[in-house]
């Protein structure tokens, strides 16, 4: 009964589907420096790891940084819905990005 009586949405399904378009559109993009891990020496010196900001170790576990490539930074891949769940939704996360993908 809560399933059927639940809100409905397919927010996250189009999303989905919206970011494998992306991956089918541009092809296998190569991961931001930032984000990569730096085991090695010379991976450091690449610059690997460099600038990278731990969300845990911000107020709310939250950093604004990039986590796509470059040239598809600032997409937007999930749009919520509009019902009251996703709605708050919405709200959260203007708060986290504030204008950057315009919720």
């Amino acid at each position: 009964t809560y399933l059927a009586c639940s809100a409905k949405s397919n927010a996250a399904y189009l999303a989905i589907d919206d970011a494998i378009a992306k991956v089918r559109e541009t092809g296998d993009l190569p991961v931001p420096l930032h984000l990569r891990n730096a085991p090695t020496k010379l991976m450091k010196n690449l610059n690997y790891g460099k600038d990278y900001q731990y969300a845990h170790a911000h107020e709310n576990n939250f950093i604004n940084q990039e986590f796509l490539p470059d040239v598809i930074a600032g997409n937007l891949f999930y749009s919520p819905g509009n019902n009251p769940r996703e709605n708050e939704m919405r709200l959260f996360l203007k708060q986290r990005w504030k204008e950057k993908y315009g919720y």
